[in-house]
C-alpha cells in the first residue's frame, strides 16, 4: 500500500489532514523555518485527537544540521519525552561540520528513541554524499528517509531518488519537497511506496478588525499577518484519489 504523510505545522492542519485520507502525520511547527520541534501541548492534544500514526519532528531551531552541545541536549530531552508519551515514530537528523551523518550523535538518538520508527528528515539534501549517507542510516537502524533527492525540490531531484530507491537495503526512500498532485504520479511510477507532501495553502484570518502597518515578524514587513499556514482538503483528497488509481492498476 502506498502511503501519503502530511506534514502539518499545527493540530488543526493535522485534523483536516486526516479527515481526507492522510495515512500519517509528520508534526513540526514554524512553516517559514522549514519546520522545528512542535510544543508540548501540540504534542498532547495530537495524542488526545487523532487516529492515525503521528510522527513529531525534533528540530531545535531552523537553519543548517550541525548543532551545537546545547541544541543536542535539547534534541535528547526532546526524543526522550516523545518517545514516553507514546507516539509511534519520530524525525529527525544530525550532520558534523564536514557535511556527513554526525554518527556518534545519531547512535545517541536513535538509542534514545526505543521502538520509534526513526525518519532520518531533508538533513539527508544536505549530505556531501548521499550514497554513504544511506550506507551509514541503513546500518543505525533508520526506517525512512527524506529527500528531495538533494534539488531544490523532489521532482527535479528524481534521478537521484531513483538511484536511491534501487540501492536501498533498508531504509524506506519517502520523496518529499515540492511533491503536488501535478507531479505525484512521477514518483508513483518508479516504485515510491511512501509520499511526502505539505500540501499547504494561506488560510485568511477571520478577524475583521486589522490594524495596519504592524508586523510580529523583525524581517519583512510584507509579510501578511492576516493569513496563516494550513492543509489544503481538497488537495489531500486528490493525492489520494491518485494514488488509488494507481494501486489499482498495479
Amino acid at each position: 500500500m502506498i502511503k501519503l504523510e502530511i506534514c502539518c505545522y499545527s493540530i488543526n492542519c493535522a485534523l483536516v489532514a486526516q479527515k481526507a485520507g492522510a495515512d500519517r502525520i509528520e508534526l513540526s511547527a514554524s512553516p517559514s523555518e522549514g519546520g522545528v520541534t512542535p510544543s508540548f501541548g501540540a504534542l498532547q492534544h495530537a495524542l488526545q485527537s487523532l487516529s492515525i500514526p503521528v510522527h513529531p519532528i525534533v528540530r531545535p531551531r531552523g537553519g543548517d544540521f550541525c548543532y551545537s552541545n546545547a541544541d543536542f541536549e535539547v534534541m535528547k530531552n526532546d526524543v526522550a519525552r516523545i518517545r514516553d508519551m507514546g507516539f509511534p515514530g519520530v524525525v529527525f537528523g544530525v550532520l558534523n561540520e564536514e557535511g556527513h551523518i554526525d554518527l556518534l550523535r545519531m547512535r545517541q538518538l536513535m538509542s534514545l528513541s526505543g521502538n520509534m520508527k526513526v525518519t532520518f528528515h531533508r538533513a539527508f539534501d544536505m549530505c556531501f554524499n548521499p550514497h554513504v549517507a544511506l550506507d551509514q542510516l541503513t546500518e543505525l537502524g533508520v526506517q525512512r528517509i527524506l529527500t528531495s533527492g538533494q534539488q531544490l525540490n523532489a521532482e527535479l531531484g528524481l534521478p537521484l531518488l531513483k538511484e536511491l530507491l534501487q540501492t536501498s537495503q533498508g531504509p524506506i526512500i519517502m520523496p518529499g519537497a515540492g511533491v503536488r498532485i501535478s507531479n505525484i504520479s512521477k514518483f508513483l511510477e518508479i516504485g515510491i511506496t511512501e509520499v511526502h507532501s505539505s500540501a499547504g495553502k494561506r488560510i485568511p484570518s477571520s478577524m475583521r478588525y486589522r490594524k495596519a502597518g504592524v508586523t510580529m515578524s523583525s524581517d519583512d514587513s510584507d509579510i501578511d499577518e492576516y493569513a496563516y499556514y494550513g492543509v489544503d482538503e481538497q488537495l489531500v483528497e486528490s493525492m489520494k484519489g491518485m494514488i488509488g488509481l494507481v494501486q489499482g492498476k498495479k
